[in-house]
């Protein structure tokens, strides 16, 4: 038989084939098989395993199928369309390579007779069917007749080759069915590449109908959106103004990744929010905030030295150690190029310029300046904020002072940071931690923005009136400068430089020369403010002006130039409203002149001392604390152990109760630094010898009569030069280390005596 190659296909026997017939030889095969007398005209049909247009022997399969050609049409481009009839297999024996096209001689494979008692045989056929008829219901190129006829074909064999040749299998596969003669074995291999396609069509339907699900989800969204776009246009509502702006500000803004995801997904929640709905509001507000944040914004830090000098000394008199530190800070910024977060504590009493210091480092550096105050502040989301799962929820107070600044580096002033609260909404201190380290503060997590925010390059300030309120691991963070009360002549030249130009331009007097001759100041600060600060004194000064004021609108005043005189000054503030508690003092029997550090300054104490007949009682008044009472019963054991020393009577124990009082009694008072001048009391009292009262003491006492040293000796000092005191006993110690902060008119007005026991004390008291 002449061999007609089949490319990409296969002829089953008992089947219709139709072949495109393209190649010359092939061409002439046909015509060839065509113009032969004899009936019928068959052909071999084989199935070609290369691309070769002219395959040989060995490129094509080795089992083909005896055919009859039962249609044949030429197209207009040439080629030859033929419908073949499939016969029954051949395989081919010998070739004869004969020109234009190849033949050989074929046998002619049987197909065997099935046992009609072979269930096996018979139940894989029903699988055949089976599976035929659910691809038919999957693809549609098989046709429902077919799926029909498939069921009345009796043969096994027949219903192989023919359903091989209904679906579309791989060429290969339909080869392996071709080439298997054993009936069992062609159906199971049939079986098994039909359950292969099986999978394959369901798992293709399960993608189509998903793909199509989503399609029409998209198109039904689509529809949706524009049909409410249509009615929001109806109703006077257009898809929102509002959610346009946010999306065009987004657009514009510079955004953190983080944050921008954040805003977005927000922004798509809006767009199919109804506007009336609370929650289209929450949504709202929320990318307000996250657009309003200054995330990347930043002012650059002006690093004149000089240019900051100049604004540190404008604002504030002295102060030295605080604008050295500001001038390190812009040194080390301009050397580094980079910016690195800074947390100082302010610590003073009040009215020493805490806060305004605070306002001159921002201007100095030219960076903005935001301050937010912690007095009283007892809810954790105060600093973090609330979660947005609340009604009414806010940010917290440090992302809120961010937007109000514009920028991520402003100078920001924590107040009053000693006077935080607890409860069971949480520790505020606590909360703090995170904000003012800077190795921490770098992602911020506000509980509302949800989104890492830099305070790494803020210039943090805390101020405090004592740090032994402040938690211990939270001022650990914090780089603490004291600020000291201020002495006398301080506050005269602020008085001269700030406060009085301050208060003239307050009182709407700047255009006239009132003068306060430096006599009227002293008087001032002397007779009616008794303050470690000066806010007192700036109000008393306020309060003169107002009175002139007064003058002025009544047209009192005839001249541009008002000079306060001390008369002046008492009608217009009344008598003095302090004292100098030693101006007319007198040496009292069990009377010593003691110091005390308050948080407002330091202030001078007397202990005073009596006696009763009774015996073996010691009563002590004045809201003393634990460790002073302590002192006084220290101070009463050092007193019986010297008595007969002294000249003391040894059983005064036993004839007298003792009673130890501190005037101030509604004030709590606390602290070992009194023992010195309670010994002293109990010794004057006991000899019934008065204390010179402008010796003034202070220091610790132990049982074997060592003097310890004590803090605040600065503040103790400048009080005692306020109220006129001319000695000062002190510890040795604290001469040696802490005289150098001490002002030098402070120093040139006190004697200032190292004791070491009280031994010396004695012998300073009683000389």
């Amino acid at each position: 038989l002449p061999i007609l190659p089949i490319k990409g296909g296969v002829v089953f026997p008992k089947t219709l084939a139709p072949i495109v017939v393209t190649t010359e030889h092939s061409k002439r095969l046909i015509d060839d098989v065509l113009a032969q007398k004899e009936e019928p005209k068959f052909l071999a049909a084989v199935t070609q395993l290369s691309d070769n247009p002219e395959p040989s022997p060995e490129e094509l399969a080795p089992m083909g199928t005896a055919a009859i050609i039962v249609r044949m049409l030429r197209a207009p481009d040439g080629t030859i369309r033929v419908l073949l009839q499939g016969l029954k297999r051949i395989k081919p024996l010998k070739f004869f390579h004969e020109k234009p096209y190849l033949e050989a001689e074929f046998e002619v494979i049987e197909e065997p007779e099935p046992d009609p008692q072979d269930v096996e045989l018979e139940a894989l056929r029903r699988g055949v069917i089976n599976a035929f008829a659910e691809i038919a219901k999957l693809v549609p190129y098989i046709q429902e007749e077919q799926a029909s006829f498939v069921a009345t074909i009796e043969h096994p064999g027949h219903l192989a080759d023919f359903v091989a040749s209904a679906v579309n299998f791989k060429v290969e596969d339909r080869l392996k069915i071709l080439e298997t003669v054993d009936l069992k074995e062609r159906l199971r291999k049939l079986l098994a590449t039909l359950d292969s396609e099986l999978s394959i069509l369901r798992l293709s339907q399960k993608i189509q109908q998903e793909v199509k699900d989503q399609i029409d989800k998209g198109q039904r969204e689509f529809f949706l959106r524009e049909q409410l776009k249509a009615i929001q246009r109806e109703l006077g509502l257009e898809e929102g103004a509002e959610v346009r702006e946010l999306k065009e500000r987004l657009e514009k803004a510079d955004l953190p990744p983080k944050a921008r995801e954040a805003a977005e997904r927000e922004l798509r929640r809006l767009e199919f929010m109804n506007p009336a709905s609370p929650e289209y509001a929450v949504a709202r507000t929320y990318v307000e905030w996250l657009l309003d944040l200054p995330w990347n914004v930043e002012t650059e830090d002006n690093l004149d030295i000089e240019h900051a000098r100049r604004v540190l000394d404008e604002d504030h008199y002295d102060l030295e150690h605080v604008k050295r530190r500001i001038i390190e800070f812009l040194a080390v910024r301009a050397l580094k190029g980079g910016s690195i977060g800074t947390i100082l504590c302010f610590v003073g009493p009040p009215g020493v310029g805490k806060t305004s210091l605070g306002k001159s480092i921002a201007r100095a550096l030219g960076r903005k300046f935001v301050r937010i105050s912690l007095g009283g502040v007892r809810d954790e989301a105060e600093i973090r904020g609330h979660r947005r799962t609340y009604v009414g929820a806010m940010p917290g107070r440090i992302i809120a002072a961010m937007k109000q600044a514009g920028t991520k580096n402003p100078v920001f002033m924590l107040d009053e940071i000693d006077k935080l609260g607890s409860d069971f909404r949480g520790d505020p201190a606590s909360a703090l931690l995170e904000v003012l380290d800077p190795e921490q503060n770098r992602e911020f997590s506000d509980h509302y923005i949800e989104v890492p925010f830099d305070l790494s390059k803020v210039f943090f300030i805390t101020t405090a009136n004592t740090t032994l309120t402040i938690p211990p691991p939270l001022l650990d963070r914090m780089e603490v400068i004291e600020l000291p009360g201020y002495i006398d002549e301080e506050k005269l030249h602020i008085a001269k430089d700030y406060l009085i130009p301050r208060e003239k331009e307050n009182t709407g007097l700047a255009e006239y020369d009132v003068v306060f001759p430096d006599k009227v100041i002293m008087c001032i600060i002397r007779d009616y403010t008794r303050e470690a600060g000066v806010r007192e004194l700036a109000r008393r000064i306020n309060a003169v002006l107002r009175r002139v004021a007064v003058d002025v609108t009544r047209g009192k005043v005839k001249s541009k130039r008002v000079v306060i005189t001390e008369r002046k000054l008492r009608e217009f503030l009344g008598p003095p409203v302090y004292y100098e508690e030693l101006a007319r003092a007198e040496g009292q029997v069990g009377v010593a002149t003691g110091l005390a550090w308050t948080p407002y300054g330091g202030e001078v104490m007397f202990v005073e001392a009596a006696k009763v007949p009774g015996g073996k009682r010691l009563q002590i008044t004045g809201r003393l604390g634990e460790v002073m009472k302590e002192s006084c019963e220290i101070a009463l054991t050092l007193v019986r152990a010297r008595a007969q020393r002294l000249g003391i009577d040894p059983k005064f124990w036993e004839k007298y109760d003792i009673h130890i009082h501190v005037p101030a009694g509604a004030i709590p008072k606390d602290g070992p630094s009194a023992g010195v001048a309670i010994f002293s009391a109990l010794v004057s009292l006991l000899l019934e010898r008065p204390l010179d009262p402008r010796l003034a003491m202070t220091g610790e006492v132990t049982l074997s009569g060592r003097v310890l040293p004590v803090g605040g000796i600065k503040e103790k000092l400048v009080a005692a030069k306020r109220a006129g005191v001319k000695r000062v006993l002190m510890p040795r110690w604290n001469v040696q280390r802490d005289l150098d902060e001490v002002p030098k008119e402070v120093k040139k007005r006190l004697e200032i005596i190292p004791v070491d026991s009280v031994d010396d004390v004695l012998k300073n008291i009683l000389p």
